[in-house]
């Protein structure tokens, strides 16, 4: 405050001025106020919102003894392989004494309600399952690192270790199916889980206090090369009608992102004697539950019931548009969603791409689109009633992420940690404590889950 004391010291009245001392010193103290929460706010900005460099996320363990670190969280299945994932490990040797460091990656499919799990009866069934021995390095194991672990091993010291991962391709991506309102615990689904903890062998029990675990995904994007447009029609037939209903249905594009909207063309030729009293247009999620045994759920994620009118003798054309969203399917229990993590929002799931559609390895939860058109047709008594159906036909089509741009990116500003003296609701934290100019390397906590009134038991 010596500034202050000089700016108000050193104030003088103009002449002819209707400011008095007392509001020119109120005036003084809310200008160096201002300034001095403009350098506050400038100095984070350079120390996190406009530091440039390579995002590494990190996770240590209750008693922080071990510490994760990872490239990544997402590792991209490009149908020829699989993203690696290298990660590296960092200990205290003195904690250690004579017990082994173990990093695993566990792939698991949880097909019902964890509150269901008694009598050692458990929904879950693991897909996959490797481990890595981190510390002492098996030298069997040893292979050329990553850029980004050997930058790792140079900063973190000699206490760090390199693990390494191939996931295999025949895995499923991450999925989540939408819990319902009154559900609690794990959302059923796919994830894919790397766990670090240190322990004399594989069988010995650890405890919570001295492991590490990050749910990591497994995922698809879009494919640079869509594929033809889809089209389909069909042609019926009706009892006591010497001519027939022709319908003929098409999409603008057989690729769609999240969040755009889906065109659908319809064209019918009607030269039967009936009337066609509406157009159904439905946007349906297929789920194949692949595990003990393959079952199929359809789910509608956005629908369209027009009373388009289409006369005998009559042709009809029209393009309706759907966009499928997860905001207005929220309460669809099933529905499969992207796999998310604790701190963040997802989406209606991905289009499952499978390289080879007869590999009957493949478990997990496969997902596909369909747009179907439905034309509902007047009845001509109980015999056509019975005999007669609705003429309808689908469309199939990808519904994905693009691809992201491989760059190095600036952190984002709204990843910043937020004051919030009652409860501290930030999910990232930054470490900044070594900040050197040619470092570029910026790590991110994955703290728990801090939710206003929501106290988190598990450690994603």
């Amino acid at each position: 405050m010596g500034g202050l004391s000089r700016d108000l010291s050193s104030y003088r009245q103009l002449p002819g001025s209707d400011t008095t001392p007392t509001e020119a010193a109120v005036y003084t103290l809310c200008q160096y106020l201002c300034f001095s929460a403009r350098i506050s706010t400038a100095k984070s900005s350079l120390i996190m919102g406009d530091k440039a460099g390579t995002r590494v996320f990190k996770k240590s363990s209750p008693n922080c003894k071990l510490t994760v670190y990872l490239g990544k969280r997402d590792f991209v299945d490009h149908l020829d392989h699989v993203d690696p994932v290298d990660g590296v490990i960092l200990m205290d040797p003195e904690y250690l004494k004579d017990r082994k460091v173990f990093v695993t990656l566990t792939c698991a499919f949880r097909y019902g309600r964890e509150d269901l799990d008694v009598l050692g009866l458990s929904f879950r069934k693991d897909l996959y399952i490797s481990t890595f021995q981190a510390y002492p390095p098996i030298p069997e194991d040893a292979r050329t690192g990553s850029r980004l672990q050997e930058r790792l091993l140079k900063k973190l010291g000699q206490n760090a270790y390199p693990f390494h991962f191939t996931i295999p391709q025949n895995l499923p991506c991450s999925v989540t199916l939408q819990p319902g309102p009154e559900d609690t615990g794990k959302a059923c689904g796919v994830d894919f889980e790397i766990r670090a903890f240190c322990a004399k062998s594989m069988e010995e029990k650890n405890h919570k206090r001295n492991s590490v675990r990050l749910i990591i995904r497994k995922v698809q994007y879009a494919p640079e090369k869509p594929g033809p447009q889809p089209m389909v029609e069909t042609t019926r037939s009706f009892l006591m009608s010497d001519r027939s209903l022709h319908l003929e249905a098409s999409l603008d594009k057989e690729l769609y992102y999240h969040g755009e909207p889906i065109s659908v063309n319809v064209h019918v030729t009607n030269n039967s004697t009936k009337t066609v009293k509406r157009v159904k247009i439905s946007v349906r999620q297929y789920a194949d539950i692949c595990l003990f045994s393959t079952a199929q759920y359809k789910c509608p994620v956005a629908q369209i019931e027009a009373d388009d009118q289409v006369a005998s003798s009559s042709t009809f054309c029209k393009v309706y548009t759907l966009t499928p969203t997860l905001n207005n399917n929220r309460e669809k229990r099933g529905l499969a969603l992207d796999g998310k993590l604790k701190h963040e929002d997802t989406n209606l799931a991905s289009s499952t791409i499978v390289k080879d559609a007869s590999n009957k390895e493949v478990l997990g939860v496969l997902v596909s689109y369909r747009v179907k058109v439905k034309l509902v047709v007047s009845r001509g008594g109980l015999l056509s009633s019975l005999l007669e159906r609705d003429v309808s036909v689908e469309l199939p089509f990808v519904l994905m992420h693009p691809k992201p741009t491989d760059s190095i990116l600036p952190s984002s500003p709204s990843a910043a940690p937020m004051m919030d003296p009652p409860i501290d609701t930030n999910l990232i934290e930054f470490d900044t404590n070594s900040l050197i100019a040619d470092d570029d390397i910026v790590f991110e906590d994955f703290a728990r889950l801090r939710l206003k009134g929501i106290i988190d038991k598990e450690d994603c």
